[in-house]
Formats: structure tokens, sequence, C-alpha cells
């Protein structure tokens, strides 16, 4: 496996193909999403360990839209390769992205929970550090899982410990951005995946700075104009009473943002297959 250096505009090539990718399967993409996010808010809602579990299921969900969209993306590879004009038959690619999901976990899940561990543990590791700015306030909040006094919240003290904990959340994002992956893909050892991660971070900073602020201009696109459709919709509904209206656009602004952040995921594979390739 060697490192690919790659220009800083691949970052909005990546966002591209994962717009297109989206597209191929939306619904099976949507599926997915929603089927880790329900996961993820059951376990959450447990005393404690809840707040921590879902940090340790990160590298599955990771893997999951990683395979679901190289599946995808060799679909569309595949009928694009078929000139005869008769293509075989084939397995529909939402079925065959859902079982490939699944096959992946079932023959990495040992090294994708090591990886989960390691994530858990680092994010205990950063709510305790707020404790120096704010004496342990945040960190009593966190863990008890319920929303501190409303003069707590609004202090400078426990506002810097939120900020703090956030800005130590993003090595961890950085570190598991690639690491399933590459133990899925190049059977690297988990603790080696996450230091290769950070590395192709780092050396490829300028693409990955410009895929997130692509994301960031298409999430904003996005939102405004679910926000102006919803708008007028409400505003069309309001004229004849008709509180019909007002559930449509509500329904239309969540739609929407479950899709665009279910095509997020739809990009991250690039991301990989452009950054590491076999040796």
């Amino acid at each position: 496996m060697k490192l690919n250096l790659v220009p800083a505009r691949t970052g909005v090539e990546w966002v591209r193909l994962g717009l297109k990718n989206f597209w191929r399967q939306p619904l099976a993409f949507v599926s997915l999403f929603l089927m880790f996010m329900a996961l993820i808010s059951t376990i959450s809602q447990l005393p404690v360990i809840g707040r921590f579990l879902p940090f340790v299921l990160l590298p599955f969900s990771t893997l999951g839209f990683m395979v679901a969209a190289s599946v995808a993306d060799a679909s569309a590879s595949d009928k694009a390769a078929e000139t005869d004009g008769t293509p075989g038959p084939r397995k529909p690619t939402g079925a065959l992205m859902f079982l490939s999901v699944a096959r992946a976990m079932r023959a990495e899940w040992r090294s994708l929970a090591v990886l989960g561990v390691i994530s858990a543990v680092y994010c205990l590791l950063t709510v305790f550090v707020t404790a120096v700015v704010d004496g342990g306030q945040f960190m009593r909040s966190y863990f008890a899982g319920e929303a501190p006094a409303k003069e707590v919240m609004e202090s400078s003290r426990f506002q810097l410990a939120n900020l703090l904990q956030m800005c130590l959340t993003l090595p961890l994002i950085a570190a598991i951005w690639h690491a399933p992956a590459l133990v899925h893909w190049h059977r690297v050892e988990p603790v080696k995946s996450i230091f290769f991660s950070l590395v192709a971070m780092f050396r490829n900073f300028g693409a990955y700075a410009l895929y997130w602020l692509a994301w960031c201009g298409v999430l904003l696109l996005g939102l405004l104009a679910a926000a102006l459709v919803g708008t007028i919709v409400i505003g069309v509904g309001s004229l004849g009473s008709d509180t019909g209206a007002m559930t449509a656009g509500n329904l239309l602004m969540l739609g929407t943002v479950l899709t665009l952040a279910a095509m997020t995921q739809a990009s991250n594979w690039f991301t990989f297959r452009d950054t590491f390739y076999p040796d």
C-alpha cells in the first residue's frame, strides 16, 4: 500500500464524484444512513455508556458507507464497460450494496471493534480534559446526559470547555477517516491504520480542506433551497388556513437534511481510493 499525494483541486472532484455516485442509488444510501442513525440513537439512550457506544460504532459506519459507495461506483463502471448492448443479468445495486456492507462487517468486526474502543477511550479522555477549563461542569453534564442549568450553559467557562472538547474530537475524525478502509482493503493492523490515516490527511491537507469547504457550500445551498421552497409551501397553505402545509414544509426540511447527510457519505470512498493504492 502506498500513499498518493493529490493536488488540492482533487477535493472538489471528490465532491462531484460523490454527488454523482449518490444519485445512482439514492434510496439505498438514505436507507443505510437511517439504519445507522437509528442504531446509534437507540444505544445512546443507555445511561453513562450510551455516551460512548456511538464512538465504538463509528468505524463500522465509516466502513459501511465506503463499501456501499464502492459498490455503486463499481456497478457504474461495469455498465460503462459493456459495449455490446446486451448486458447480462445482475443483482440490483441497492441489494448488492447492503449485502456487501454486511459481508465487510462480518469479516472485519474484530479490527473494527478495536478501532471503536480506541475511539471511545479517546473521547472519554477529551471529556476529562475539559475539567481543567471549567472545573468539571461540562464533564458532569456529559456523563449524566442532561443539560445543565441555564446560567451554567451561558457561562464562558462551560462554553470554552464545550469548544475544547469539539476541537479535541477533530483528530479522532481524521484518524478514523481511512482507518476502517485500510483494515478492510489493505489488511493493515488497526493501530497502524490510525497512524496512516493521520499521515494521509496531513500530507493531503489542501485536498481535504477544499473537500470539506466544497461540501459546506453544497450543504448550505441545499438547505437554503429547501428553506425557500418550504417557506413558499407554508405561505401558500396559510392563505387557506391549511395546517397540512406546515407539516409538508417541515417534512421537506427533514427530508432534505437526511438526503444531504446521506449524500456526503457517498463521496468518502473516492477520498480513500485516490489517497491509497496497492504497492
